[in-house]
């Protein structure tokens, strides 16, 4: 089949900044050099798409109705994104990812992003990202924010940037050859339910309910919160926002230890006052803690398991995936 249609997506990788987007506060990510690629022809009135790495074929008709029920489950992602562009006209073609598989950069969201070029999307990085993440909400019942969408949309070569989840702001900042990142998975597989992540979203709209927008609010303000689980929930969320801004610093500065100290801030938050972590990933992240020039890691992502992202000097580490930071998502000349 000769394609007319070519689009590519990264994925992601967090510095900082986590549990922190649903509240409209700031993360620290960068898009990878690795991605989602998906070709076709633009044909027909559904979207049918095989994959080079999982089987099954999707049908997905341009009036899909009920993307959540979708088999094979990868494609509910794709009908989460026809569910919410509806276009006129389908795809048959096929999507190739060079992610690895479970190291948490955030496949989903850069197989809905490179599926919303592919079928047309033309607007701002911002509008690609409302898009997607309000796919990835239909399809998954997870009431996620837009950073990982927005990471792989708007990731700029050689950069992290600073993201104000509430205005969509980005702060772009290199990311010096000083610093290397891996990426390491713990060995528990991760189990992002719905319900632990609904549970810390709805906990964080209560402690908002008692002070207003954690974005906006101050350690003082997180002290009056009477209930200890709201308190420690705030505080994760207050703490971290501004472990962003001083993560930023340190890249400009190229302090790797500045900034592997904050990662190791950040998991003890996510640990002690988010309580996201488990054992295991915390045993990991003492193991390679112990590596002499690691300078810093913490969990990454939404937690109960999955990888965990060290800040390194060049060459200390020799485990997991060496990320690089890379170019945002583009939609390709097919020929």
């Amino acid at each position: 089949m000769q394609a007319d249609v070519r689009a590519f997506a990264p994925g992601r990788v967090n510095l900082i900044g986590e549990h922190t987007d649903h509240t409209g506060g700031r993360c620290l990510p960068m898009a990878v050099a690795m991605g989602v690629h998906v070709e076709g022809r633009r044909e027909g009135d559904a979207v049918l798409l095989s994959s080079h790495e999982v089987p099954g074929v999707i049908d997905v008709p341009l009036d899909v109705v009920a993307p959540e029920h979708v088999e094979p489950a990868w494609g509910r992602y794709v009908a989460g994104v026809v569910a919410e562009l509806r276009p006129v006209t389908g795809l048959t073609g096929a999507v190739r990812s060079d992610l690895p598989v479970g190291a948490g950069m955030s496949s989903s969201a850069a197989l809905e992003v490179a599926v919303a070029l592919a079928l047309g999307f033309e607007g701002s990085v911002e509008d690609l990202a409302r898009t997607c993440q309000a796919a990835e909400q239909r399809a998954s019942g997870v009431p996620c924010g837009i950073l990982d969408q927005l990471a792989s949309a708007a990731g700029r070569e050689g950069h992290a940037f600073v993201l104000d989840c509430h205005t969509l702001e980005r702060t772009y900042v290199p990311v010096p050859d000083a610093v290397e990142v891996h990426v390491v998975h713990s060995g528990q597989a991760r189990a992002l339910a719905g319900s632990a992540y609904a549970q810390r979203r709805r906990q964080c709209e209560e402690a908002e309910s008692v002070i207003g927008p954690l974005r906006l609010a101050s350690l003082d303000d997180v002290a009056t919160i009477a209930d200890d689980v709201l308190r420690r929930r705030a505080r994760h969320v207050v703490t971290e926002n501004q472990r962003v801004l001083d993560a930023a610093d340190a890249l400009r500065a190229g302090d790797a230890a500045g900034l592997g100290a904050l990662l190791d801030e950040g998991h003890r938050s996510l640990r002690d006052d988010f309580e996201v972590s488990t054992p295991v990933v915390d045993a990991t992240v003492e193991r390679l803690r112990s590596v002499p020039g690691v300078h810093g890691v913490r969990l990454m992502g939404g937690g109960f398991g999955g990888c965990v992202v060290a800040a390194c000097e060049p060459g200390a580490l020799d485990e997991g995936w060496l990320v690089r930071p890379g170019a945002g998502a583009r939609r390709d000349p097919a020929g």
